[in-house]
């Protein structure tokens, strides 16, 4: 038996909504919905809709410091969700990984 006891607290998890209603799930869906992937175009990598941007090029714009402004100034066709949704691909990306392949 362990000197202090442990309390465990319950969590709920509140579904994060945008002004419009949109759970979390959907936002992201919809994001999503902007990468396309279209074979001969950029060899078929992950592409910001109707552009030959891919979201490895704009993740590393990120990466290297580049805010969304800056982005958005070489880039005016781009628009916030466009990032956003590089962002979001990435994630579900991570998401479908084995966790084993990510400590590899």
């Amino acid at each position: 038996m362990y000197p202090y006891s442990k309390k465990t607290a319950s969590v709920t998890k509140v579904p994060m909504t945008n002004s419009h209603g949109e759970t979390e799930t959907t936002m992201t869906a919809n994001l999503l919905e902007r990468i396309t992937m279209t074979p001969g175009v950029m060899d078929g990598r992950p592409c910001v809709r109707g552009t030959r941007l891919t979201v490895r090029y704009v993740l590393g714009l990120l990466a290297h410091g580049a805010d969304v402004a800056e982005i958005r100034t070489d880039h005016p066709s781009l628009t916030d969700d466009d990032i956003r949704a590089c962002l979001a691909y990435a994630a579900h990306t991570l998401d479908q990984l084995a966790p084993a392949a990510l400590s590899a």
